[in-house]
């Protein structure tokens, strides 16, 4: 793994070494050469994809946890936990973490250039701006009722809702804080020590959250405000880290005044980059706040519910292997190396692919029983197993899509991707979905299927535009931008 020490001098190392390799082939068999290389970026990868899954996995077990509290207090909370957390809560999300990716690319960008002191300013900035788009949020959190009755949901749903929302307004600034931080992290491929957190968190979290739903019997309200106080600890551990440790000497120089600098065409960037990962992860909240208008919502809520929280486990590596390219293919450009930016989005596709198409096929083994797991309705397991094609054939799609959008996060193509996620998903796959669901009385699954649709259509493009890519403009590109962000902040002190 890379540190500011000598971990980064391996890391530039082998990173060296694989543009050499590709660039000079000396009459040396393809197969032989791919093979060399593959070699030296799997030593590159490994250290950040691997913990990287691992930290996303564990976050999304927080999530998946609190949803088995919450189911295993009856239907009615398992729905209502279900349509706040994937209804309402993932808005949240999906803007925390769109603001965020900005700091993906600059940090990563800037780590392989080897301007060092600039990630602490970005992470800094990201943190500063993602606090104060917060207090807002933290407003539509308090009116989900309302909001959630507004677009047609049942009452009964919404009223316990509310009362689970609530106990997330917290959780809307541990996002503020913790996205930038991994991000900063990332760029320097220092994962692991976050997966050792995020591991105690989720201690922390199990034995909290029994406590407050089974022995305090807080129901709801005491579910969420556990959820909202481990993703605080996992945040303060993280950053402890940085302060006080060794690592992140050159990289983390303390709190500065610096931060406060451009933060107008900072906030412009991150503005680009939430809505590319907005329109992506809003996809969902729009497919579960349809399938609330479903004719039979409480069990087309529960069938979705147990379908996306499974897919959200196996799409955890998805995104790790999505974290792992974009640090890649940013630390490539950043260090001028285009055939090893090139070569490392060929070798985190296929890895990523191959791991998920496992994933699937194991799905469909079990898909009669993990239902199970959320609630004893047998309604909701013969509805999850009619649904199980579809999320196999969805889970092995997401071994592409996430990939591909992490590499052009590392490229800084926010603003390209925005426009194609309108497309395939708000103008195709919603659309479709809604028409195969309600027109063809399909439900749930006539949601799910166009949902599969419009993803379906954005692989295909991110594939085709990233695979003709012209490598060496984007090295170009790469230094204009770093130079753009680094003369501000000069020019500003």
């Amino acid at each position: 793994m890379a540190d500011s020490g000598g971990g980064a001098t391996d890391e530039q190392s082998l990173s060296d070494r694989l543009e050499d390799i590709l660039a000079n082939r000396d009459g040396v068999p393809w197969a032989r050469l791919a093979w060399r290389a593959a070699a030296l970026e799997l030593r590159l990868l490994a250290p950040v994809a691997a913990p990287a899954v691992v930290v996303y996995a564990i976050n999304n077990a927080l999530c998946f946890s609190t949803l088995v509290f919450s189911g295993h207090l009856g239907n009615l909370e398992l729905a209502a936990a279900s349509l706040g957390n994937n209804g309402i809560q993932i808005f949240a999300y999906g803007l925390m973490l769109g603001m965020g990716s900005a700091v993906e690319t600059l940090c990563g960008q800037a780590y392989g250039a080897h301007k060092y002191d600039m990630l602490g300013i970005y992470m800094q900035r990201s943190v500063i701006l993602l606090t104060a788009v917060g207090v807002p949020l933290a407003a539509v959190y308090a009116l989900s009722r309302p909001i959630l009755l507004h677009l047609g949901q049942s009452p009964a749903i919404a009223d316990a809702a509310q009362l689970f929302m609530y106990g997330l307004i917290p959780q809307i600034f541990a996002y503020a804080a913790n996205f930038p931080i991994q991000k900063f992290l990332q760029a320097q491929s220092i994962v692991a020590p976050s997966a050792y957190i995020s591991a105690a968190a989720l201690a922390l979290h199990l034995v909290l959250g029994w406590l407050a739903v089974y022995r305090l019997r807080m129901g709801l309200l005491g579910a969420s405000l556990v959820l909202s106080l481990s993703w605080w600890a996992a945040v303060a551990a993280q950053f402890a880290y940085i302060v006080a440790g060794e690592r992140c000497r050159r990289t983390w120089t303390g709190l500065s005044w610096r931060a406060f600098s451009g933060l107008p065409g900072f906030l412009r960037l991150s503005a680009s980059s939430a809505v590319m990962l907005c329109l992506e992860t809003w996809y969902y909240q729009v497919v579960v706040l349809v399938a609330g208008l479903l004719p039979d919502p409480q069990l087309a809520l529960d069938a979705l519910t147990v379908c996306l929280t499974l897919f959200g486990w196996m799409f955890m590596v998805s995104i790790g292997f999505n974290a792992a390219a974009s640090v890649r293919v940013g630390n490539e450009l950043g260090a001028g190396h285009p055939r090893a930016a090139a070569f490392s989005v060929v070798v985190v596709t296929a890895m990523s692919l191959a791991i998920t198409a496992a994933m699937a096929a194991m799905f469909l083994v079990f898909r009669g029983y993990v239902s199970y797991i959320f609630t004893r309705g047998e309604a909701v397991a013969r509805a999850v197993s009619d649904l199980a094609p579809l999320l196999a054939a969805t889970i092995v799609l997401n071994g592409i899509q996430p990939v591909l959008s992490g590499v052009a996060v590392g490229c800084g193509w926010q603003r390209f991707v925005a426009f194609v996620n309108v497309g395939c998903y708000y103008i195709v796959g919603i659309p479709v979905g809604v028409l195969l669901g309600f027109r063809f009385h399909l439900g749930a699954k006539g949601i799910w299927g166009g949902m599969l649709g419009g993803t379906c259509m954005q692989a295909l493009l991110l594939s085709w535009t990233i695979f003709r890519a012209d490598w060496n403009k984007e090295v170009d590109e790469t230094k204009k931008r770093l130079n753009k962000w680094e003369g501000q902040t000069s020019s500003l002190l």
